[in-house]
């Protein structure tokens, strides 16, 4: 019997550093903390060592620079600068240690204080006719088709016994007028792709045209 693989979805890390210079700090002191003996993390690059010292330089020219003495607040960017380096390096790490077991990828990033970027889902678009903003017109939408696909959109006024064609179009979306107000009319759509050709006619929407 043969093995099918699933493929897995990549945990990757979203490094949203704080602008504050205080919530740097936190964020920073966070991420030493949760990395220190972290068993997911033998060998951190940096090392645990060289953050926990970013950090205490950028507490301490961070209070340097609250007394607005000159000189001090160029400090303290500088001092933020090497602290959010070794954290991108921290990042490149974490990454590598989350990419060999994707399975788990999810909670070793969490486990080291960080975040995990968000994937962002897009629902399925499915083929609907609503009312236009003019009187008498249709918004109709198709389901995608995929890139440099066109659509041919046809709509009936006697029940499917007779189709009108509608101009076509080079995205999944129409505005179709001049229909009869306060009844109810039917469409359709084929969709034209680069590599299928010309597909079949789709079931019919209703819609009660306004």
């Amino acid at each position: 019997m043969g093995t099918t693989n699933k493929s897995m979805h990549r945990s990757t890390i979203a490094l949203d550093v704080p602008t504050k210079i205080a919530d740097v700090i936190l964020f920073a002191n966070n991420v030493v903390q949760k990395m220190t003996s972290n068993p997911s993390f033998p060998a951190p690059t940096p090392t645990i060592a060289a953050l926990t010292a970013a950090v205490n330089d950028l507490h301490t020219a961070e209070t340097a620079a609250l007394s607005r003495a000159k000189g001090t607040a160029t400090v303290r960017n500088d001092k933020r600068t090497v602290l959010v380096s070794l954290l991108q390096q921290l990042r490149g790490y974490v990454q590598s240690v989350a990419d060999a077991t994707p399975e788990t990828g999810a909670a070793i990033i969490e486990s080291a204080g960080l975040a995990v970027r968000k994937v962002a889902t897009r629902g399925k678009r499915v083929f609907a006719a609503r009312p236009g903003a003019l009187t008498g017109s249709a918004i109709v939408t198709a389901a995608t088709a995929g890139p440099r696909s066109s659509y041919e959109w046809q709509y009936s006024t006697d029940g499917g016994k007779t189709w009108v064609f509608a101009p076509a179009t080079t995205q999944g979306k129409t505005t179709i007028g001049g229909l009869p107000a306060g009844t109810t009319v039917q469409f359709r759509y084929l969709a034209v792709t680069p590599k299928g050709g010309q597909g079949d006619w789709s079931p019919a929407v209703s819609l009660l045209v306004k």
